[in-house]
């Protein structure tokens, strides 16, 4: 078995190293093949992130650099990195947030939970999660969840989260499908379209925001909210 864990970096000079370290540290105990670590940066990272990444990844082989100037946002680099993944035949898919919103310790949970599964996901809802980001983003993350469950006929307590496990014929699928949004609500996206496959959901610690969620994120999430809705009504979800 292959794994590939897929992050994307930007301005994170002060944790990125810290950052890998923990994550490969997080996946040694568990007896793959092989371990690769894909970050994704691209242009709007104008700190020594890539800098210093690069220079470990002299040291540690499992890390791959992904410089992608053409990446337009946070969706544009995790799918990115997802390719980089399936090209290099990785069985397995992590994604999970950098800048410890999500604690790299808690990636067992999700390998643990994974076998008879096509995709595990982290919740920052489901009992036994502990949710330490700001009140708004935890009403903005509920009160999506909600209203995306009416909406799509999924039944997820947290559909707007990032720390997930796919594999490779999942994440396959997922692509397949196609993912539109270049906002947060791609990772809404994602998990409509494995609405029909085998899928748990395991409690994670989060921490902290990694992007804010303004007036314009919302607005474009609602649109495709509406269109995946309209997918579903013509049987294409």
């Amino acid at each position: 078995m292959h794994l590939g864990v897929v992050t994307p970096m930007a301005n994170e000079a002060a944790t990125a190293v810290a950052f890998v370290d923990r994550v490969l540290a997080a996946c040694a105990s568990f007896r793959f093949a092989a371990v690769t670590l894909y970050v994704v940066l691209d242009s709007i990272s104008r700190d020594e992130t890539r800098a210093l990444l690069e220079a470990h990844a002299v040291e540690r082989p499992e890390l791959n650099v992904v410089w992608a100037p053409e990446c337009r946002g946070v969706a544009d680099a995790y799918v990115r990195g997802y390719r980089e993944a399936l090209a290099a035949g990785c069985d397995w898919i992590l994604e999970i947030d950098a800048g410890f919103s999500h604690d790299p310790a808690e990636i067992g949970l999700l390998l643990d939970a994974m076998p008879g599964n096509d995709c595990v996901f982290g919740s920052r809802f489901v009992n036994g999660a502990v949710n330490l980001g700001t009140p708004w983003r935890r009403t903005i993350s509920r009160g999506g969840t909600a209203l995306t469950n009416l909406v799509l006929g999924t039944h997820l307590t947290d559909m707007t989260g990032g720390f997930e496990l796919f594999t490779r014929e999942a994440l396959e699928h997922v692509l397949a499908r196609g993912i539109r949004s270049h906002g947060p609500f791609f990772q809404t996206e994602i998990k409509a379209h494995c609405r029909h496959l085998r899928f748990t959901e395991v409690p994670i610690h989060y921490d902290s925001s990694s992007h804010k969620v303004g007036a314009r994120a919302i607005g474009e999430a609602l649109v495709n909210l509406g269109r995946l809705a309209e997918r579903r009504l013509a049987r294409a979800l």
